[in-house]
C-alpha cells in the first residue's frame, strides 16, 4: 500500500513538473484569436491569399506549443527556449543578433542559455523564413505551396511575436515570486495566459483601429528587443491585477489591461508580417 501511494505521488509530481513546462504561452485559442485580428488588419498591398489566411494562420500560430509533446524529447529540448527571455538573468547586457554569440554571452556570465531564453532569435529566425517565402511567392505567385509555406512560416513567427506581449513570458517570475523561500502567487501564469480565450475575446473587436506599420529590415531586430523590454515592464501591474483576483475573476480595469496586451502583440505581428513582405522584394536570388 505504501509502495502505491509512493508510485501515485510520483506520477503527480511528473505531471506537474510536465505542465510547468508547458505553461509558457497564451492559450491555443488565444494565439489563433490574436493572430485572425492581426491577418484582418492588414494592408490591400499584401497579397490577397494571405490577408484571407486568418483560419490558416490560427492553426499554424500552435504548432510551437504541439512542439512540446511529451514523445517529443529533441523538439522539445531544441524549441522550448524560443518562447521566453528572462531580462533578469540577461544583467543588463546588450544581446548580440546572432543566437550562438547570445549563447556564448550568457554562458559567460553563468547563465544556462535554455533557462534564459531565446524568445527575440526565434521571432527573428522566423521573420526571415517568411521573408524568403515571400521571395518565392514574387517569382511563381501562382504555386500553392509556397502560399502554404507562407503562411505557415507566418503562424509559427506569430506564436512567438504573441507570447511577447505576454508580460510574464520576460521573467524569472513568470508563475510567482519567490518570497522568504516560498512562492507567492503560484498559478498566475495561467490566469493572465487564459484571460483571452476564458472571457471570449473577439479577433474582429481586438484589431479596432488596428494598421500595420513599415519597419525596415535593418530594425526589426532594435523592434522585437524594444517590445520585449516595454512588456517587461508590465510585470508589476499582472501581480497587483492578480493579488485582487482580477485574472480570474475580471474586472473592467484588468479586460482593458489584457486587451491592451493583446494588441500590443497583433500590432507587432502585423508589423513584422509587413516589414517581410517588403524586405522580399528587394532580396537577391537566394543561391
Amino acid at each position: 500500500m505504501k509502495k502505491l501511494l509512493i508510485l501515485r505521488l510520483f506520477i503527480l509530481l511528473v505531471i506537474g513538473a510536465s505542465l510547468a513546462n508547458l505553461a509558457r504561452a497564451w492559450w491555443v485559442n488565444g494565439h489563433a484569436t490574436l493572430v485572425e485580428a492581426a491577418a484582418f488588419a492588414l494592408p490591400d498591398d499584401m497579397p490577397e491569399f494571405f490577408r484571407k489566411g486568418g483560419k490558416a494562420l490560427g492553426h499554424f500560430v500552435g504548432d510551437p506549443d504541439r512542439w512540446k509533446n511529451p514523445t517529443s524529447k529533441f523538439l522539445r529540448a531544441s524549441s522550448s527556449a524560443d518562447h521566453f527571455l528572462d531580462l533578469e538573468d540577461v544583467e543588463g547586457k546588450d544581446l548580440p543578433s546572432d543566437r550562438y554569440q547570445a549563447i556564448e554571452l550568457l554562458q559567460s556570465i553563468k547563465k544556462r542559455p535554455e533557462k534564459v531564453g531565446m524568445l527575440p532569435y526565434a521571432i527573428m529566425e522566423n521573420y526571415e523564413r517568411l521573408a524568403c517565402a515571400f521571395y518565392d511567392y514574387r517569382q511563381e505567385p501562382d504555386n500553392e505551396a509556397i502560399r502554404w509555406k507562407c503562411l505557415l512560416y507566418a503562424g509559427v513567427m506569430a506564436h512567438y511575436t504573441t507570447d511577447l506581449s505576454m508580460p510574464l513570458h520576460t521573467t524569472v517570475n513568470y508563475d510567482g515570486m519567490k518570497i522568504d523561500g516560498k512562492i507567492k502567487q503560484k498559478g498566475i501564469h495561467a490566469r493572465l495566459d487564459s484571460f483571452p480565450e476564458k472571457f471570449n475575446f473577439k479577433a474582429l473587436d481586438l484589431a479596432k483601429g488596428l494598421k500595420a506599420n513599415k519597419i525596415d529590415s535593418d530594425v526589426v531586430w532594435n523592434k522585437v528587443i524594444e517590445s520585449i523590454r516595454d512588456s517587461h515592464r508590465h510585470i508589476s501591474t499582472c501581480y497587483e491585477f492578480d493579488q485582487k483576483n482580477a485574472f480570474a475573476q475580471p474586472t473592467e480595469e484588468s479586460r482593458i489591461f489584457v486587451t491592451e496586451r493583446c494588441r500590443m502583440g497583433i500590432q507587432l505581428t502585423m508589423d513584422i508580417w509587413y516589414s517581410a513582405w517588403l524586405k522580399s522584394a528587394t532580396m537577391p536570388k537566394h543561391y
